[in-house]
């Protein structure tokens, strides 16, 4: 009976305090299953909330004492990279309908943890859960098969947005596509009405991204602001659909790369930390919008110094947040990827698709 009770404890965990245990690690939580095709959290014990390919990218929430908040890691081994080394962060950015400002996942204060900043995320095998679990014990994920592909799904929700924003994404994984992920966007219930649900990711100067590939130019973050040697973000910069590369399917591609052949050596000013630091392969970035309208936007800002720093960026002004903006519907989907090709290689195979 001891067992059994034991048992229940441990089913019923998730659904308990939003509060976690205090002298609970991340470094302490069980490491994921890694199978022949996919990673997932392991079950039945508090575990790290990591999923993604076996052989290609990963992503995963923060947890515990994992900083910073409200954001979707990003992890490329591929790349030569340490499994757990973020290259890319998403963060979520709702924009309430008839405004402008963004409620920002990362930056705001958690209503759910007093003074701690980042909004927390959890996750879930469906679109249900939108009350809240315990971190600590991560959904496994959902395998099916679509045409033939095995796919790995699972819902990524955050607490509720200080302008009334409740949303969420479904990641998915596809076999046959281990450089890339899709997010699906969506708010639950009693959200505010939303103008735009921004997927935004936020960490470019860590590759150092300085060249957009548009359909007929490219633009360099120099040329954008070639002055600029602030400690700050820049402003928005922007790009119409028709500047964007397509495919014969409509979709729009935004894709970013660094200006460099070999990144790791960079030389850096005395102070950077180190986790700034990029090793290994250079990569082109990229986000898909698959279905995009007139008012799709492509949307970059730039950073001079590294974030919260006073430490300049090898090279100069780079790329940090990139995105695509459009109208908000429930069920707009997106797909981000970060693939060893170089870009042109990439633009040649998306265009050679049409």
């Amino acid at each position: 009976m001891k067992n059994i009770i034991n048992i229940a404890l441990l089913c019923l965990l998730p659904l308990l305090s939003k509060t976690q245990p205090a002298n609970l690690k991340f470094e302490n939580l069980a490491t994921p299953d890694t199978g022949k095709i996919w990673i997932q959290p392991c079950q039945g014990r508090p575990a790290m909330a990591i999923w993604g390919h076996t052989n290609g990218l990963s992503v995963a929430i923060p947890q515990l004492n994992i900083m910073p908040r409200g954001l979707i890691r990003i992890f490329t081994p591929y790349l030569n990279h340490d499994r757990h080394v973020v290259t890319n962060f998403i963060a979520m950015e709702p924009v309430p309908s008839g405004q402008e400002q963004r409620g920002l996942s990362e930056l705001e204060m958690s209503s759910w943890d007093p003074d701690i900043r980042g909004k927390r995320f959890w996750s879930s095998d469906n679109a249900n859960q939108t009350s809240g679990s315990n971190e600590i014990f991560p959904a496994r994920g959902i395998i099916e098969k679509e045409n033939g592909i095995e796919t790995l799904s699972v819902y990524i929700f955050s607490e509720p947005f200080d302008n009334g924003a409740k949303v969420y994404v479904r990641l998915r994984f596809f076999q046959n596509r281990p450089y890339e992920f899709e997010l699906t966007s969506y708010t639950y219930e009693n959200s505010i009405e939303l103008n735009n649900f921004i997927l935004t990711a936020t960490m470019g100067n860590k590759a150092r991204l300085r060249t957009l590939y548009l359909d007929k130019y490219e633009k360099s973050s120099a040329d954008i602001w070639p002055y600029y040697t602030d400690d700050a973000f820049t402003p928005h910069t922007f790009f119409p659909l028709k500047d964007m590369i397509q495919d014969a399917k409509g979709f729009a591609y935004f894709i970013v790369a660094p200006n460099e052949k070999d990144p790791s050596t960079a030389i850096y000013a005395e102070g950077t930390h180190q986790h700034w630091k990029y090793t290994g392969k250079v990569a082109t970035q990229y986000w898909i919008s698959t279905n995009p309208s007139k008012e799709t936007q492509g949307i970059v800002n730039g950073r001079y110094t590294y974030w919260a720093s006073k430490s300049p960026i090898p090279g100069g002004i780079s790329f940090e947040n990139f995105e695509i903006k459009e109208p908000f519907k429930n069920g707009n989907r997106y797909i981000f990827g970060i693939t060893p090709e170089s870009p042109l290689d990439f633009i040649k195979k998306v265009r050679e698709d049409n």
